[in-house]
């Protein structure tokens, strides 16, 4: 099996030497860009497993690579930055980010971040079938594909995870720390409104869809999947 690849981009050296020595000693395969610019060329190039990318760049921003990427790629992405206001990890999310992590880091927290986001996209462990089904829609965790009036459309892994746990619990409701500790998992450093973005995201794809179920909102508790199937 070859090795999955990831993609380091940060404009600080030492960062990045730091995060190809952990990298290359868990057996990823790792190249560099220290420029926005070349992340996004050696991104179509490569096809990375994950890129980490930072958001303080030289040519392009981080956010400005992100919305590129994003065009052409699903492809899981982990923001690293120094900013850590919700500002900023609200934007990084409405872009596309699947995870997010604040400088300075510990090395091994990154190390986990990425197994976990790869772990979740790159294909099921066993042959077991995680799908769940409703009228005009399909929702298979298995191959990482949201159907939608038998049309896939491109969904990042995060959103497709928090719409499968949701939907496959119909009519239960979830509070915005229960949908971060069971969805985000493993101490996730965010706050409640990641979920509210990945929701707003997904109402734009699914809104409409079908007169039987519906993501709804249960006011100042949280979000569940409503079906009178």
């Amino acid at each position: 099996m070859a090795a999955e690849k990831i993609l380091v981009v940060d404009d600080d050296t030492n960062i990045c030497e730091l995060l190809r020595l952990y990298l290359e000693k868990e057996g990823y395969e790792v190249t560099i860009a220290n420029n926005g610019g070349d992340a996004v060329r050696i991104f179509k190039d490569l096809d990375p497993d994950l890129m980490l990318l930072d958001i303080m760049l030289p040519v392009i921003d981080g956010w400005q690579v992100c919305r590129e990427v994003r065009k052409f790629s699903e492809k899981p992405v982990i923001m690293l930055t120094a900013k850590g206001e919700t500002f900023d990890k609200v934007l990084g999310f409405e872009l596309g980010a699947d995870d997010y992590v604040v400088k300075p880091f510990d090395a091994k927290e990154v190390m986990a971040r990425v197994k976990a986001v790869l772990r979740r996209t790159s294909g099921p462990a066993k042959a077991d079938l995680k799908e769940v089904r409703y009228d005009k829609l399909i929702i298979n965790l298995t191959n990482y594909e949201l159907i939608v009036d038998d049309k896939k459309v491109d969904t990042p892994p995060k959103e497709l995870e928090l719409i499968y746990h949701l939907a496959s619990n119909p009519n239960r409701v979830y509070t915005r720390d229960q949908l971060l500790d069971e969805v985000w998992g493993f101490d996730y450093y965010g706050d409640s409104r990641t979920v509210d973005v990945h929701v707003k995201r997904l109402r734009a794809k699914l809104e409409g869809v079908s007169e039987k179920w519906e993501l709804k909102t249960v006011w100042s508790v949280g979000y569940k999947f409503a079906t009178n199937e």
